[in-house]
């Protein structure tokens, strides 16, 4: 991997550095497919990035037809997998506007992704976009032995999701969002499922982040001494261990895993390790995630702040 040097301004779009997902984000805003369809074919063999891949280029094409036309014109895998996408954003989107539509749309979304389950049968992403849609009907299924609290919820589709891909990077993401508090969950709970994901994973994960963003996840602006939560010894031990056995691998990614890194540089730079935090930004190059600076402020003021403390350049800098 070998992002650009930054030259001024922040690149904000979720394709990064992935040149071909870049290039079919274009031709779906414009109405065509064709290289949507290379772009997740080519990654079938990389679960982590088709999942991505597939997310991005249906947030690109939830407002339009595009999914529903590529599915009638030219059926397939992918044009299955970008369609349950599409209909499991546009679920979401009304269940968070508390639209009495959500039913109808959650069960177009798990028939979509049905048919991309058959047509692809190894394929994890299908499972964790309903997965993604298990807040909206409650699961509560027992949970395993070795958790604290011992939240229900929906352990039986985690399982199954990893029997297919057992470090699925999105459908870890997912379950443990299925525990915030905004979506039904507790503080406890949602502790309790990020530790036990996080301590099972590789030392050289990146799914060990999963604490430091329920840390941010619990961020409470109004609690005293709130900000120096990330320079307890437990928080900054947690940044500099996923520093020290995650970050070298960054180099051997394909693509720039932006989102990730911008959680471990936000947890340094907290936990005022900024030396460490300068060479995760420099590795991050121009490339920005909204999150986890937009729980703080305003993304664009917090991540200048963030590097300008660390000593790198900044936009509008002279």
């Amino acid at each position: 991997m070998a992002v650009d040097a930054f030259e001024g301004q922040y690149v904000w779009r979720p394709a990064a550095d992935d040149r071909q997902l870049a290039r079919a984000c274009m031709d779906v805003r414009t109405g065509r497919y064709l290289s949507a369809h290379e772009a997740l074919k080519d990654a079938r063999g990389a679960f982590d990035l088709r999942a991505h891949r597939s997310l991005v280029l249906a947030s690109e094409a939830a407002d339009s037809d595009l999914a529903e036309r590529w599915l009638a014109e030219e059926p397939g895998a992918e044009a299955a997998l970008l369609w349950a996408r599409v209909a499991m954003l546009r679920a979401l989107r009304m269940a968070d506007a508390h639209d009495r539509r959500q039913g109808a749309l959650v069960r177009i979304a798990q028939t979509a992704c049905e048919r991309a389950a058959e047509l692809l049968p190894e394929d994890p992403t299908p499972w964790v976009i309903q997965l993604a849609l298990a807040r909206l009907q409650k699961a509560r299924d027992p949970a395993p032995q070795g958790l604290l609290t011992a939240p229900p919820g929906p352990w039986y589709l985690f399982a199954h999701i990893l029997r297919l891909d057992p470090w699925n990077r999105e459908a870890h993401h997912r379950f443990l969002a299925y525990f915030f508090t905004r979506n039904g969950g507790s503080a406890s709970a949602r502790w309790d499922v990020a530790s036990f994901l996080s301590q099972r994973a590789p030392a050289a994960s990146a799914l060990r982040l999963l604490p430091l963003v329920a840390l941010v996840e619990d961020y409470d602006p109004h609690a005293l001494l709130a900000d120096r939560t990330w320079e307890q010894p437990q928080w900054r031990a947690t940044a500099m261990g996923i520093y020290h056995s995650w970050f070298p691998q960054v180099a051997q990614y394909q693509f720039t895993p932006v989102l990730d890194l911008a959680y471990l540089a936000h947890a340094l730079y907290m936990a005022k390790c900024e030396f460490e935090a300068r060479e995760v930004f420099t590795a991050m190059g121009p490339y920005a995630s909204r999150m986890p600076w937009s729980a703080f402020g305003e993304p664009e003021e917090q991540l200048t702040k963030a590097r300008r403390s660390c000593g790198l350049p900044v936009p509008g800098a002279a």
